[in-house]
C-alpha cells in the first residue's frame, strides 16, 4: 500500500464561472425554482498540472424575497451522491438550499469499481469467509489499478477536496456565509469544514453524527446497540410473548444460521451484513428481527430472502472507489490489525460490514491520509446542533456525547428516543424535525416541543418469511402453469 499524508488544497484564487439553468419543481404541492450548473475544478489542487473535473451544483431557491444564509446539504456515504436530497418546504421559507455534488460520486469523475461488485458475490457460500475477503481484497487492488490507468488521480478524492469544491460553489453563487445541514458521513465533512473555514459557517446541524475514527464500526458498539433494541422490545408485552429475551434469540439465530432453505442456499455472511444494514431504520429493523426469530424457530425462509436481497443489492448500492478513497484517507490506521479487531466470533452480530471493507483496504488501495489535525476532534466555536437517534446502530449517540460535544463551545446534543439513523429522523416525525431544523437555523434555539414518543413497531407485516414463501410459491405456480400449457400443446 502507498501511504502518505495529504497537503490541504489551497483556497480558491479566482472566482469560478457557474452558469445556471432554471426550471421548477413541486415539493409538498408547492412550486419552487431550481437552478442547475456545473463547476470545473482541479482534480488534485496540490498539483499544478492537475486535470479538471466537473462538479454539478443544484440550488433550490427560497420563496423569501430576502432569504437568510443558504443551507448547504451534505449527504451520507461515502460512496453515495449528494444530489438526491429534496428539502422540506419549511426550510425553503427563509433559505436557499444548495447541493454541491461529491467528487467521486457525482459529476464527470465517478469512482465506479465493478470489480468489487463482482467480488462481493463471495466464494464458498459465505461472503465473509477468509477466501471471500481475500477475493475482495484482490478486486480492490485491481480496481485501484484500473482507475489509475484510466487517468484518475486517486489522491484528489478526499474530504478537504470536497470542501474546496463547496467553497468554490459558495463563492461562485455569491454567498458570504452558509449554514450546513449534514447527515451521517456528511457530518464528518461538516466537522472538517468547520475546522478549515469557521468564519464561513453561520450554523451547523448534524444528524447521525460521525466523530473521527467512527467510519469503522466495532463489534462492541454494534452489540451494545442490540442491547438498546432489546430494551425497547421488552417494553412491549406482545413482543415479550414472542420471546422474553431478544438478545438470546438473536444470538441463537445468528450463530446457527442454516445453510439452506428448501433447495436454496443461504449465505450467512450476507444475512449478517443485511441484518446490520436493516437495523439502520425502524421499519427494516423490524423485518430483520422477524426473519431471525423465525430462523430460531426453524423457519429459514426469511433469512434466505435477506441473503438473496443482499447478494443482489450490496455490490451495487455503493460507489466503492469513493467509499475507499474518502473513508480510508480519513480513518484508516496503518498499524491496526483490522481482522483481529473486527472478526469476533463471540459477538452477537459483530461488525460484518466493517470486517469486509477494512480488511480489504489494507495493502490494496493507495491511500492519501489526511493530516493528523483532521483525523481527530478539534475545538470549534461554530454554533452546532447534534442530533442522534437512540437506536442508531450506524452512528451511535454515545461517542458523540463523549468525544465530540465537549469540543464544541456552542454545541448542543439532542438524542431522539426510539429513533435510528438519518432516514428515521426525517421520516418518523417529519413535521417535528423540520420545525426543529428551521427554528435552529433561523434563531439558534433548539425546539423539540413538537416531538412525541413513538415506540418502535416490531410487528412487521408482511414479514420476510411470508414474502419468501409467497414469492417462491408464485414462481412455482408460473412454472406449473407453463408446463401445463406446453403439455396441452403437445397433445
Amino acid at each position: 500500500m502507498t501511504l502518505h499524508t495529504t497537503t490541504l488544497p489551497p483556497a480558491a484564487t479566482r472566482p469560478h464561472d457557474l452558469p445556471l439553468t432554471r426550471s421548477t419543481i413541486k415539493i409538498e404541492g408547492n412550486t419552487f425554482a431550481v437552478e442547475r450548473g456545473s463547476l470545473r475544478v482541479p482534480e488534485n489542487r496540490s498539483k499544478a498540472a492537475a486535470r479538471e473535473i466537473e462538479i454539478p451544483v443544484m440550488r433550490y431557491r427560497s420563496r423569501s424575497a430576502q432569504p437568510a444564509e443558504p443551507i448547504f446539504w451534505l449527504d451520507g456515504g461515502p460512496g453515495m451522491s449528494n444530489l438526491s436530497f429534496k428539502p422540506p418546504v419549511k426550510l425553503l421559507d427563509q433559505h436557499d438550499v444548495v447541493l454541491v455534488g461529491y467528487r467521486g460520486a457525482d459529476g464527470s469523475s465517478i469512482l465506479k469499481c465493478p470489480e468489487i461488485g463482482r467480488a462481493l458475490k463471495g466464494v464458498d457460500g459465505d461472503v465473509l469467509s477468509v477466501a471471500s475477503r481475500a477475493n475482495v481484497k484482490r478486486a480492490v487492488a485491481q480496481a485501484a489499478q484500473n482507475l489509475i490507468a484510466s487517468g484518475v488521480d486517486l489522491e484528489g478524492y478526499t474530504i478537504p477536496e470536497v470542501i474546496a469544491d463547496m467553497e468554490a460553489a459558495r463563492a461562485a453563487l455569491g454567498y458570504e456565509r452558509v449554514n450546513l445541514l449534514s447527515g451521517s458521513y456528511g457530518t464528518r465533512v461538516a466537522q472538517i469544514y468547520a475546522q478549515l473555514h469557521p468564519d464561513r459557517i453561520a450554523r451547523s446541524i448534524m444528524i447521525g453524527v460521525n466523530p473521527p475514527g467512527h467510519f469503522v464500526w466495532t463489534p462492541e458498539a454494534v452489540d451494545a446497540k442490540l442491547v438498546d433494541f432489546a430494551a425497547s422490545w421488552s417494553r412491549d408485552p406482545k413482543c415479550v410473548a414472542r420471546t422474553p429475551d431478544l438478545l438470546a434469540s438473536l444470538r441463537t439465530a445468528l450463530h446457527r444460521l442454516p445453510r439452506h432453505w428448501l433447495l436454496f442456499s443461504i449465505d450467512s455472511g450476507y444475512v449478517k451484513m443485511m441484518t446490520f444494514v436493516m437495523l439502520y431504520q425502524r421499519p427494516t429493523a423490524a423485518l430483520a428481527i422477524e426473519a431471525l426469530l423465525a430462523a430460531e424457530r426453524g423457519d429459514a425462509s426469511g433469512v434466505w430472502l435477506m441473503a438473496f436481497m443482499g447478494r443482489l443489492m450490496l455490490g451495487r448500492m455503493m460507489i466503492w472507489g469513493d467509499l475507499l478513497a474518502k473513508g480510508g484517507s480519513a480513518d484508516y490506521e496503518p498499524d491496526r490489525d483490522y481482522v483481529a479487531d473486527l472478526d469476533r466470533p463471540e459477538a452477537i452480530l459483530g461488525a460484518p460490514v466493517s470486517l469486509l471493507i477494512w480488511s480489504a483496504i489494507n495493502d490494496a488501495w493507495p491511500l492519501k491520509l489526511l493530516p493528523d489535525s483532521l483525523r481527530c476532534v478539534q475545538p470549534s466555536d461554530v454554533p452546532t446542533l447534534l442530533i442522534s437517534g437512540a437506536l442508531d446502530v450506524a452512528t451511535p449517540a454515545e461517542p458523540v456525547e463523549r468525544e465530540l460535544l465537549p469540543a464544541l463551545s456552542h454545541g448542543q446534543h439532542i438524542v431522539l428516543p426510539e429513533m435510528g439513523h438519518v432516514p428515521d429522523v426525517f421520516k418518523a416525525q417529519p413535521a417535528a424535525v423540520t420545525h426543529m431544523l428551521s427554528t435552529y437555523f433561523d434563531t439558534g434555539i433548539v425546539d423539540t416541543s413538537h416531538f412525541r414518543d413513538v415506540p418502535v413497531d416490531f410487528h412487521a407485516k408482511p414479514g420476510f418469511p411470508w414474502l419468501a414463501k409467497f414469492g417462491v410459491g408464485a414462481a412455482l405456480m408460473v412454472v406449473v402453469a407453463a408446463l401445463v400449457m406446453v403439455l396441452s400443446l403437445l397433445r
